[in-house]
């Protein structure tokens, strides 16, 4: 009797490409296959299909199936998310509008809030109030619905936010308004603001709330369009949405949360270098994500992802931005990628990003009608980028079309083109330094603890001059680093995070309270689990418990790890409070004896998957010349332009090093490395460059 390989597959849209990771298991062990194809919006699920079809791979052969999109933050972005409407508590309308007094720029007088999402003649009011206890001082008043709703529909709104005063503590009130709009109006999508944050803040409360109904319509259809899309093809299980949290989620429950889905493919990559760390011993890590469109930056210490629900959207130096307050990954994200497009200002200066000519037209190179310079076509006249392999081979470089990119600069800035192009390189790297640094320094962290892990298309074609401004000490360029986003998808965990504001001193006469609100939280999140069908009993539920944590006469908190079991009360608080001190005087160099309390309850669930083994890269018996494709000149600045090996990164194993000057290629990374560094392999195919950096008493250079 034949036996069935089990195949299990994850997709990640990014704003260039789709990528697709293959993981079959037989007899033979397991095998691992990738592809990466255009990203296809607005019907991201062609492209998602066109990557199956890129591997011959047929739906119905896949036991499971997870993805991570764009089509959240997209929506939210490019403003075309569903016409929403707000109903909130009356004498509240106004909150979208005051939001908060912090401005970035503090000099300019010109200065203007974001314009909420939500225009003032559709956020409407009803009777109700609950106190801050929880208490309902006055029940809702659902009589005026009717009207409201009638003109809501004379104005073509969609979807309606529902969020009322701390209903975060006590959500009846709005339970009530909630399912009475559904009754009146099932036609429209509906999000209540329990449904998506138990937090205080009224502000962020009700902008997450209004940003989840508007992209609810939007995200809800295209999920549905994914499902079809692989049923048709024969797949016969929901596939898994990637959320922000790091985790994976039903299709159901995405559709019902859409904004925990607002960084879903930048989680899973982090969630996966997190992973490699721990299997190659590299704990402490400061993590690197280049796409087409964007760079993300992240941080693990000691194997551990930080998420937050303080997270925004479109936050610049001169604007505040928009808060989600959803669980989030903590990652910097700016507009530095292969498509971002060079440009002058007036003053005459360059430029790059953040506007990116994504995958279409894409880059001058590609000969699709792109007609600026983007840092893909600035590294492919320097030679970094193999022409006889670009793109995987799949693309011969439309030079007619980069030539003409580069006489617009060459002409205004009375520059070569290759001095234009390593400019480009340059700021693009600058840009990218400066965000590794508010994941880093910014936040207490020496970056020469920290190794740099790089990942996505252009990672391993940036790490390295990145690592030697930051001073860090080692570069892990990751095996199938181009679509290792959608590989981490395929070790990641089912996952729901719980967050309950409820504010207590942290001592031994709240110990009983603290210790009831997780158990809470934690039925909440059993009953969830078994309803949804993931699980059959509590059994199979795995917890973690963290603490918003501030000192008295404090406003923000530190997140600390909470172990509180209850049997030994006086030395868990010790421990515990312990933590929060060391946390607080890394995050903000100092600590207080004001007493410590506790303002968020954070629980997370999770519920473990069978997860691929990263196979191991075996010996060949090959020779470092039998992986040697040829020679060219590549320019390596600042150390010059250089005769470089090129070598094929697939027939390289961990008996090997590669001196530089080199460059090795994938068929979709490329690594330079400059004279003076190093690569060697680990068991796993993964690049290793040290960097030889100097000891913090030292200050001598690298």
């Amino acid at each position: 009797m034949k036996v069935r390989p089990i195949a299990r597959a994850a997709s990640d849209v990014g704003g260039t490409f789709t990528d697709l990771v293959l993981y079959r298991v037989g007899k033979a062990g397991g095998e691992v296959r990738c592809s990466k194809v255009d990203t296809t919006p607005p019907d991201f699920e062609v492209g998602v299909m066109s990557s199956l079809e890129k591997l011959d791979l047929a739906p119905s052969e896949l036991d499971f199936f997870a993805h991570g999109c764009t089509v959240v933050i997209n929506a939210l972005t490019e403003r075309k998310g569903a016409k929403t409407a707000l109903i909130t508590t009356r004498g509240f309308r106004d909150v979208l509008e005051i939001a908060r007094g912090n401005r970035p720029d503090l000099f300019n007088f010109n200065f203007r809030k974001p314009k909420p999402f939500v225009d003032r003649y559709l956020r409407l009011e009803i009777p109700e109030r609950t106190t801050y206890h929880g208490e309902i001082q006055e029940p809702v008043d659902l009589s005026s619905l009717p009207e409201q709703i009638d003109y809501l529909k004379s104005e073509g709104v969609e979807a309606i936010a529902v969020a009322f005063l701390h209903a975060y503590i006590n959500p009846s009130n709005e339970q009530r308004a909630a399912e009475e709009i559904r009754r009146l109006w099932p036609e429209a999508s509906v999000i209540a603001s329990h449904e998506v944050s138990r937090e205080w803040r009224e502000y962020e409360r009700t902008n997450t709330t209004v940003l989840a109904a508007y992209v609810h319509p939007i995200a809800e259809a295209y999920i549905e369009r994914l499902q079809a899309s692989l049923e048709r093809g024969g797949f016969r299980r929901s596939p898994y949405m990637m959320q922000s949290n790091g985790g994976i989620t039903t299709a159901e429950a995405a559709k019902h949360n859409p904004i925990a889905m607002v960084e879903s493919g930048p989680a899973s990559g982090i969630f996966a270098a997190a992973y490699l760390g721990k299997l190659i011993g590299e704990p402490n890590l400061i993590v690197l994500d280049i796409g087409g469109t964007t760079a993300k930056c992240a941080l693990v210490e000691n194997g551990r992802v930080r998420v937050t629900t303080e997270y925004h959207i479109e936050k610049t130096r001169k604007s505040p931005g928009y808060p989600i307050q959803t669980p989030v990954s903590e990652i910097v994200e700016i507009g530095t990628g292969g498509g971002s497009i060079a440009w002058v200002d007036a003053g005459r200066k360059l430029h790059v990003g953040p506007q990116s000519a994504g995958a279409d037209p894409g880059p001058a190179a590609y000969g699709r009608g792109g007609t600026r310079v983007t840092t893909t076509d600035a590294n492919l006249v320097l030679a970094r980028i193999d022409p006889h392999s670009f793109v995987g081979g799949e693309v011969d470089p439309d030079w007619s079309s980069v030539n003409r990119a580069f006489a617009s600069l060459e002409d205004v800035l009375s520059l070569s083109r290759e001095e234009i192009a390593r400019g480009v390189v340059q700021i693009a790297n600058a840009n990218m330094v400066n965000a590794l640094r508010l994941v880093s320094t910014n936040k207490g962290h020496d970056p020469r603890e920290f190794a740099l892990i790089a990942f996505g298309g252009g990672g391993a074609m940036h790490a390295l001059p990145l690592a030697e401004e930051l001073k860090v000490r080692k570069v892990i360029v990751p095996v199938n680093s181009s679509v290792f986003s959608a590989w981490g998808m395929l070790l990641t965990d089912l996952r729901r995070d719980y967050v309950q504001t409820r504010p207590l001193y942290f001592n031994a006469d709240n110990h009983p309270q603290v210790l009831e609100t997780f158990a809470q939280l934690r039925k909440k999140a059993e009953t969830d689990y078994v309803s949804d069908g993931v699980i059959s009993t509590a059994r199979e539920l795995a917890f973690e418990q963290h603490g918003d944590m501030r000192y008295e006469g404090q406003e923000h908190t530190v997140k600390v790890p909470l172990k509180l079991s209850g049997q030994v009360v006086e030395q868990e608080l010790e421990a515990a409070t312990e933590d929060f001190h060391q946390a607080h005087e890394q995050r903000y160099t100092y600590r207080l004896d004001n007493p410590v309390q506790i303002v968020n309850f954070h629980l997370v669930a999770t519920v473990e998957v069978d997860k691929p083994e990263l196979a191991e890269r075996k010996p060949s018996g090959r020779t470092l010349e039998e992986a040697l494709l040829g020679a060219r000149e590549v320019d390596f600045h600042p150390y010059g332009r250089h005769e470089a090996r090129i070598y094929d990164g697939a027939l390289l194993d961990s008996t090997m090093s590669v001196a530089g000057p080199a460059v090795i290629q994938e068929a979709s990374v490329t690594l330079p490395v400059p004279p003076g560094r190093t690569v060697t392999l680990d068991r796993h195919g993964n690049y290793h460059i040290e960097l030889k950096q100097p000891g913090k008493e030292t200050g001598e250079q690298a």
